[in-house]
């Protein structure tokens, strides 16, 4: 781990470069590798202004914050690149799990002939007449697509499906 600091119509105090290395330890064990670290850091007027450049052997990560105060502005620069850090670690992660996924092994459907195709009997009905909003509970509570019941008013079976959108549909029969 390398840091470069360089000051811009400032001085950094020892204090500011115990932080910054305090921060960038916490991020290098966030990468995992060795990274080489440039704080630039200027004043100009009222703003404190604060550039973080870093660089290690997969990614090149870069913030730029400006406040009234110097160790404000460290503080969400690094919180900026460490912010960072996760979402490209995350995202890694992910590509990975995609392509475990991807790899399923090959299963030879040939030892199984096609055969006719079975009727499953479902219970997923109520004979109870109710209402709408109790259906719409219903098919919440048991976590399925359909539901069929009996209307309250009309006592005709009615059925109840989540669509793909998130709606609900509902067939009523003449």
């Amino acid at each position: 781990m390398s840091i470069n600091f360089t000051s811009r119509h400032t001085n950094i105090t020892p204090d500011l470069k115990e932080y910054c290395t305090k921060r960038v330890k916490i991020l290098e064990k966030y990468l995992g590798r060795p990274i080489e670290a440039d704080l630039i850091v200027s004043v100009e007027k009222y703003r404190k202004k604060v550039e973080i450049n870093l660089k290690s052997k997969r990614m090149t990560l870069n913030a730029a914050e400006e406040t009234h105060d110097m160790l404000n502005s460290l503080g969400l620069a690094f919180d900026q690149i460490e912010k960072r850090i996760k979402k490209e670690r995350d995202k890694l992660r992910e590509r990975k799990r995609r392509k475990t996924r991807e790899r399923a092994p090959f299963i030879s459907v040939e030892a199984e002939p096609e055969s006719r195709k079975k009727v499953i009997r479902s219970e997923d009905y109520s004979a109870k007449p109710m209402t709408l909003e109790e259906a719409i509970m219903q098919l919440n509570l048991n976590r399925k697509d359909v539901f069929v019941f009996r209307s309250l008013g009309s006592q005709q079976w009615t059925v109840l499906f989540r669509r793909k959108d998130g709606h609900y549909g509902l067939i009523v029969p003449e």
